[in-house]
């Protein structure tokens, strides 16, 4: 996984700790990692969606605390989570929460609305998005799911021939490192349903898989102003208009080299027409990897640049791949639906504080040490800029006490 990008705004007026009268009182890491959620934004939240209608006690904030928690020590059953996180009583004034109890967690995973959490997942993302955002950078989305492999003895789980279970999918800015949109389904729900459902931002490059096939949808990202980079299935026709010219030199890029670029137009059986240009582009792979064909609604890009944009896509398997291995979704604190979708979200909303405070407090090391180190000192009082430095002791004011004086003279 690559290294946070550059470019990371910083907020202004962050306090990461107060000055006492010997020396800085810091936040734990966790609360200043916390601090980008806005307490009354969230409040909101929970209101607008009923989170704290039957478990009033334990609200929504103690409930997004624990998974968090959760997340970040690699905590992997609900038995294991309580006593970890209640060892560390002392930090839960500032983090605005109390002492777990079992019993309490488990109800509120089956009950409290997923919708919560999704909406705070959102904000959040929002939020990332101004600290990452640069003036006149290309908008590239990726749009991918990842299949989340259940127990075939539930019975919620849902299967698509491969795997069975649950399904999350996602829209990814692979410029910012910034996951905008998540929803997690069924595994037998095909992709394009969800696809669908994206808001299209004018100018933008989508870039998706052949699962995202649907005319009509195509259609409609170009009539929005947007552009999109896909491969088309095994079955769909395209004859050739118009040869485009190729320069062998630019045509090359970082393991491949485009072959091929040709205007082209639907070719079904029913005559079918879309209402848009269209481009076939063919691209050899180095290393024997083969040809892949990408369809594109973009006349103006160069052949290699768009090669290279489908290339990218590479970007939001990663992702998959980085939450899968170092955030805890491969185990489940709760086998109820209402409790695996809670915790899928807790993942995408600690992925996303990671990366807040890593273009807050300037981090520059590779992400997945940042999220190592978080997850050891998550109640230690340290700076999370200094956060791979050793935590600097106080110097006695006195070099012996008045009793020390007093043994030396006998």
């Amino acid at each position: 996984m690559p290294g946070f990008p550059d470019g990371c705004r910083v907020f202004s007026g962050c306090r990461d700790w107060k000055k006492g009268p010997d020396m800085p009182v810091h936040s734990t890491v966790f609360a200043q990692l916390l601090k980008p959620v806005d307490r009354r934004a969230f409040k909101q939240i929970v209101e607008r969606h009923g989170g704290d209608a039957y478990d009033k006690s334990f609200k929504s904030w103690d409930h997004l605390v624990a998974l968090i928690y959760a997340q970040l020590a690699g905590v992997s059953s609900l038995r294991a989570l309580v006593p970890a996180f209640n060892a560390d009583a002392r930090a839960h004034y500032h983090l605005g929460t109390r002492r777990l109890a079992r019993t309490t967690l488990s109800d509120a995973n089956a009950r409290r609305p997923v919708a919560v959490f999704a909406d705070l997942f959102a904000m959040l993302s929002g939020a990332l998005d101004r600290h990452t955002r640069r003036e006149g950078a290309d908008m590239i989305r990726l749009i991918d799911s990842t299949p989340i492999p259940l127990s075939k003895f539930l019975d919620y789980a849902r299967s698509n021939g491969r795997t069975h279970g649950l399904k999350m999918h996602v829209v990814h800015d692979p410029r910012a490192n910034r996951p905008l949109r998540a929803e997690v389904t069924p595994a037998n729900v095909n992709d394009i349903e969800i696809g669908k459902k994206t808001d299209i931002e004018p100018g933008a490059a989508y870039v998706f898989d052949k699962g995202y096939c649907d005319y009509r949808w195509w259609t409609e990202i170009a009539a929005q102003g947007a552009f999109f980079v896909t491969r088309p299935k095994a079955n769909a026709r395209f004859r050739a208009i118009a040869a485009r010219p190729l320069d062998p030199e630019s045509a090359r890029g970082d393991g491949f080299a485009v072959i091929a670029d040709e205007e082209v137009a639907l070719a079904s059986k029913g005559d079918s027409k879309l209402p848009m240009p269209l481009r076939r582009i063919t691209v050899e792979r180095d290393e024997a990897k083969g040809r892949i064909v990408l369809i594109v609604n973009d006349m103006r890009r160069p052949a290699a640049e768009i090669a290279a944009l489908y290339k990218g896509r590479w970007a939001i398997e990663l992702l998959f791949r980085w939450i899968k291995q170092h955030l805890n979704i491969k185990s489940f604190i709760g086998e109820a639906e209402n409790a695996v979708r809670l915790q899928l979200f807790a993942a995408m909303i600690a992925f996303t504080l990671l990366r807040i405070a890593a273009c807050v407090h300037k981090i520059d090391m590779a992400a997945l040490r940042f999220a190592e180190l978080v997850g050891r000192f998550l109640f230690d009082r340290r700076p999370i800029a200094l956060i791979d430095k050793p935590p600097i002791r106080p110097k006695p004011g006195r070099d012996f006490s008045s009793l020390q004086l007093q043994l030396a003279a006998l």
